[in-house]
C-alpha cells in the first residue's frame, strides 16, 4: 500500500522478521512525508510485533494489518502526545506516543520508543538501525526518534494540531506496507 501523497504520512515498508530465543520481532523502514517528499533525517527503522497483521482479534500480541491509519493524540496512562516526560530512563512515564485509528478491534495501537528486543504488544517502536536480532532498540534514539516525529506533526498540522490528548489529526496517517 503506498503512500498517496497528501498530507503528513508516516510510511512503513516491512522487511524480514527476526527471532532472538523465543521472541520474535518484525523490522523494516520508515520515513516520514509531507505531501508526498520525503523529510531528510526523519528515516530509520521500524520495530513491531511478529506477524502476520491481524485487526480482528483483540489483544493478540500480533502486528497490525497492512494499511493505511489516521492518526490521532494519545491519552494514556504510559503514553501521550501532549505532556510526555522527557527521561533517559525507559521506566519513567508518560513517555511520548501518537495513536493509530481504525484499527478494528484493536486498541491503543501506538507509535512510540522502544528499548530492548522489542517494546510492543502490536505497537510500532522507531530505532536506528538494527544489524540483526542481536541488538537491541536504543531507548534514548527510539524515544528522540518519536518527540522528532510528533514535533515535526505539529509544525505541519500547524494550527490544526490538536491542543489535548485524544483527538484526531486530520490529514495525518500511518501507511503500512508489506507482510513478511
Amino acid at each position: 500500500m503506498p503512500i498517496t501523497g497528501t498530507g503528513w504520512e508516516l510510511y512503513i515498508q516491512r522487511e524480514a522478521q527476526q527471532t532472538r530465543a523465543s521472541r520474535t520481532r518484525t523490522v523494516g523502514t520508515y520515513t516520514i512525508f509531507h505531501d508526498g517528499q520525503a523529510k531528510p533525517g526523519l528515516a530509520g527503522v521500524s520495530v513491531e510485533s511478529k506477524g502476520p497483521g491481524d485487526n480482528k482479534v483483540q489483544g493478540n500480541g500480533r502486528r497490525v494489518a497492512e494499511g493505511r491509519y489516521q492518526l490521532a493524540t494519545h491519552s494514556g496512562l504510559h503514553y501521550v502526545t501532549i505532556g510526555y516526560l522527557i527521561s533517559d530512563d525507559c521506566d519513567q512515564t508518560p513517555k511520548p506516543g501518537l495513536e493509530l485509528l481504525g484499527t478494528e478491534n484493536r486498541v491503543e495501537i501506538l507509535v512510540h520508543p522502544g528499548h530492548g528486543f522489542l517494546a510492543s504488544i502490536g505497537c510500532i517502536n522507531l530505532s536506528a538501525p538494527l544489524a540483526d536480532a542481536t541488538v537491541d532498540v536504543p531507548f534514548v534514539d527510539s524515544r528522540d526518534r518519536v518527540i522528532a516525529a510528533i514535533n515535526d506533526l505539529r509544525a505541519f498540522a500547524e494550527s490544526g494540531f490538536p491542543h489535548h490528548n485524544g483527538a484526531a489529526i486530520a490529514n495525518a496517517w500511518v501507511v503500512i506496507d508489506g507482510e513478511p
